[in-house]
């Protein structure tokens, strides 16, 4: 084959697109919560609502490391919340709240950052 006819290295191997990954991850992350179990589920809009409450610059949900009360407050404020919605409450809900809330805490941390590196 002639060296003329050869095609261009960007044009044979397929380049990942850009910008990509954000959505990539978003919708893995999305994806994976419609799996949640019944009671993980039913919790799931309280948890949101308080983490949407504690998005703002300057909140302690972005401080390097948040202060632990503040944060049990935040599972308690949850938990009152859900209780009345659950049959059997007990310290298994509270460890249920406290490790999806963390969990979403740190996915919004995450996305915090990533966005926060772009702007600047």
């Amino acid at each position: 084959m002639n060296m003329d006819q050869r095609l261009p290295f960007y044009m044979v191997y397929q380049m990942p697109v850009f910008g990509d990954d954000d959505r990539m991850l978003r919708r893995d992350y999305t994806y994976l919560k419609s799996a949640y179990p019944d009671t993980a589920k039913r919790l799931l809009p309280f948890i949101e609502e308080e983490c949407d409450r504690l998005e703002y610059d300057g909140s302690m949900m972005f401080d390097e490391y948040p202060d632990k009360l503040q944060l049990r407050l935040m599972c308690r404020r949850i938990y009152d919340k859900a209780r009345e919605e659950e049959d059997n409450p007990g310290e298994w809900l509270m460890d249920l709240i406290q490790v999806m809330a963390f969990q979403e805490l740190c996915q919004r941390r995450c996305e915090h950052r990533h966005y926060r590196k772009k702007l600047y």
